[in-house]
C-alpha cells in the first residue's frame, strides 16, 4: 500500500490530531509503514526530536502512534505565539526569527518549498504518509498563502478528508459550508467527511448524513464516538480549561485526595507536564487562574510560558504570586518546570531583550538566570532522589548562580535545577513522566501538605498509559471508519468527478 491523506477541519480543535494518530496507529498495526505529517503549526506544546530540533507535540505523539521517534521532518514549521501578535517561528526544528500575523504572508511562500521537499522525502522513505491540516481549510482570507490545508493538498496532490466535532453543535452547517466556501479545484479534493465525537444514538445522525450526501456529493466515512478515556496529549494549551479536573482521575487508594493545582498562565507552554501527575489515583489535578483556588492546593504547579516575564507580571497583577508565595511560606509544596522555574528565582536579566526586560522574580529560590538570544534544546539524562530520569529541555534562559542543592544529582552546573525543600524548580519537560520520581514527588508533597491518609499508588505506568490511549485511537478507526473507503482514498487519491457545490445566493437587489 502506497499514499498520502490530508486530515483537515471545520475548525481548531476538532480532533484532527487524534483522527491522524489513530489512522496512523491502525495502519502501523497492520504493518504499513506510515509517517505523520503537519506543515505548519501553531502551538506552544512541543518536544525536542533525537535529531535534536523541535516540534509539535501532537507530531510526537503521532510519531509513536507509528512506532516511530519524533522527527523535525514531521513538522517543518513549528510557530509559537509569544503574544496576540507575533511568533517565533522554527523551521526543520531551529528557530528562524519572529513574525507578525501580517509579516509572516510574506513569508509563506519559501516555507512552502521547504514543505512540498520535506513531504516528499518523507513520501519516499514510508508507504504512507497521514498529514494534518491546520485550522480550518475555510479560512479563505488565507487561502493565497495556505502551505498546510488546501494549498499544501494542491501542491502534493493530496486526497482530504474533513472531520467535525458534533460536540460543538452544528456540524452539518460547518461540513457543508467548509466544502461550499472553497473554489472549484479545491472542491476536487474533499473526498468525504468524518464526524468526530458523538454520544447517543448514531441512527438519529443518519438523515443528516444522507442530506449531505445530496448536498455535497460526498459520503461521511465515519461517526467516531465520544471516549472520555481520551485526555491525554492535548496539544492546544488553550484546552486547559481554568478550575476543570484534568484527566479522569482514579479513586484514592488511601484515605484523601492530593489535589493539585496547576497555574494557567496566559503563555502556558507545554501544559502537557501536568497530565503525568492525573494519571494517578487520589490525584486531583486542576489549572486555576485566580488566588483563592490555591487555598486548599496540597501541590502548587507553576509550569512553563512562552514569555516568562510577561507571564510572572500576569502573576502579580492577579496576586496569583502573593498565593504562590504564602503556599511557599506555609512549608507547602511548590514545582516549577522551565519559565515556572525561572520565576521563582530572584532575578531574571534579559540582557538581549529575548523576552523584554529584566525583572525581579518571586524570590523562593536563591537563583538568578539570563537570557540568552539562542535557545537551548537538549534530551538530557540523570539521577534524582535516587531515581533515573530523562527530560528534554527548550529554554533562552541559563541559571548563572544558584546555592540551592540541586535537583538532579548527576547533572553539573547550575542548570541541575533546585531542591529548597518545599520548593522545586527545574528546566526539564517530561521529567513527572518518569514513574519513580513522580512517586517521590508524589509522597514529599503529600508529606509536606499533612496529607498523611493520601498513598502513592506502586505501579502507575504511564509510558503504559500514553500507549493504550493510541491503541483506543486505533481501535476507534479500525470500528467507526469505513476502512475499505479510507485505504482506497489514500491509496488512489479522491474519485474524479466530485460535485461542485454551489450555495445558489441571490444577487442583491
Amino acid at each position: 500500500m502506497h499514499g498520502s491523506l490530508l486530515v483537515a477541519g471545520t475548525t481548531s480543535d476538532a480532533g484532527k490530531s487524534a483522527l491522524v494518530a489513530g489512522v496512523c496507529r491502525w495502519l502501523a498495526r497492520r504493518g504499513v509503514a506510515v509517517a505523520p505529517f503537519k506543515a505548519q503549526n501553531m502551538s506552544n506544546n512541543s518536544v525536542v526530536t533525537a535529531d535534536g530540533g523541535e516540534i509539535g507535540r501532537a507530531q510526537a505523539m503521532q510519531a509513536q502512534a507509528c512506532g516511530l521517534e519524533p522527527s523535525v521532518a514531521f513538522n517543518p514549521v513549528l510557530l509559537k505565539p509569544g503574544s496576540d501578535r507575533s511568533s517565533q517561528v522554527v523551521v526543520l526544528g531551529r528557530v528562524d526569527g519572529t513574525v507578525s500575523a501580517r509579516s509572516y504572508r510574506d513569508r509563506k511562500a519559501a516555507l512552502l518549498d521547504v514543505v512540498t521537499d520535506t513531504l516528499a522525502e518523507l513520501r519516499g522513505r514510508y508507504d504512507v504518509v497521514v498529514c494534518e491540516g491546520a485550522g480550518s481549510p475555510a479560512e479563505i482570507n488565507l487561502r493565497a498563502t495556505d502551505i498546510a490545508n488546501m494549498g499544501l493538498a494542491q501542491a502534493a496532490d493530496l486526497p482530504v478528508v474533513v472531520v467535525g466535532d458534533i460536540d460543538r453543535g452544528g456540524v452539518l452547517a460547518h461540513l457543508f459550508g467548509t466544502v461550499a466556501v472553497l473554489d472549484r479545484a479545491d472542491q476536487a479534493r474533499v473526498a468525504g467527511f468524518v464526524v468526530n465525537k458523538f454520544r447517543g444514538d448514531p441512527s438519529l445522525l443518519t438523515p443528516g448524513l444522507d442530506q449531505l450526501l445530496a448536498l455535497t456529493g460526498r459520503p461521511t466515512l465515519g461517526v467516531v464516538p465520544w471516549a472520555d478515556r481520551l485526555w491525554l496529549d492535548a496539544e492546544d494549551s488553550l484546552a486547559a480549561v481554568a478550575d476543570g479536573v484534568l484527566g479522569r482521575p482514579a479513586a484514592p487508594l488511601g484515605e484523601q485526595w492530593l489535589r493539585v493545582a496547576v497555574v494557567r498562565l496566559p503563555r502556558m507552554s507545554n501544559s502537557t507536564d501536568a497530565e503525568a501527575l492525573a494519571c494517578e489515583p487520589g490525584v486531583a489535578v486542576r489549572y486555576v487562574s485566580e488566588p483563592s483556588r490555591l487555598v486548599d492546593a496540597d501541590l502548587v504547579l507553576l509550569p512553563g510560558s512562552k514569555s516568562t516575564v510577561s507571564d510572572l507580571g500576569w502573576l502579580r497583577r492577579t496576586g496569583l504570586a502573593d498565593a504562590v508565595a504564602a503556599h511557599a511560606r506555609a512549608g507547602r509544596p511548590v514545582l516549577g518546570i522551565c519559565g515556572g522555574y525561572q520565576m521563582l528565582g530572584r532575578r531574571i536579566t534579559d540582557p538581549h531583550g529575548v523576552e523584554g526586560g529584566s525583572v525581579d522574580g518571586l524570590g523562593l529560590l536563591d537563583l538568578e538566570v539570563d537570557f540568552a538570544p539562542d535557545k537551548h534544546l537538549g534530551r538530557p539524562t540523570g539521577t534524582a532522589w535516587d531515581e533515573p530520569v530523562r527530560g528534554y529541555e527548550i529554554h533562552h534562559g541559563r541559571v548563572v548562580r544558584s546555592t540551592d542543592p540541586p535537583l538532579l544529582g548527576a547533572t553539573t552546573g547550575p542548570d541541575a535545577g533546585s531542591d529548597a525543600g518545599p520548593v522545586v524548580g527545574t528546566h526539564w519537560h517530561g521529567l513527572l513522566e518518569n514513574d519513580g520520581f513522580r512517586r517521590a514527588l508524589l509522597r514529599r508533597a503529600a508529606d509536606l501538605a499533612g496529607r498523611s491518609g493520601f498513598v502513592a499508588a506502586p505501579d502507575t505506568d504511564f509510558a503504559a498509559e500514553r500507549s493504550a490511549q493510541l491503541d483506543l485511537l486505533g481501535d476507534l478507526v479500525e470500528r467507526h471508519l469505513d476502512t475499505a473507503a479510507l485505504d482506497h482514498l489514500i491509496a488512489h487519491g479522491p474519485p474524479p468527478g466530485l460535485p461542485t457545490v454551489h450555495t445558489h445566493l441571490a444577487a442583491p437587489c
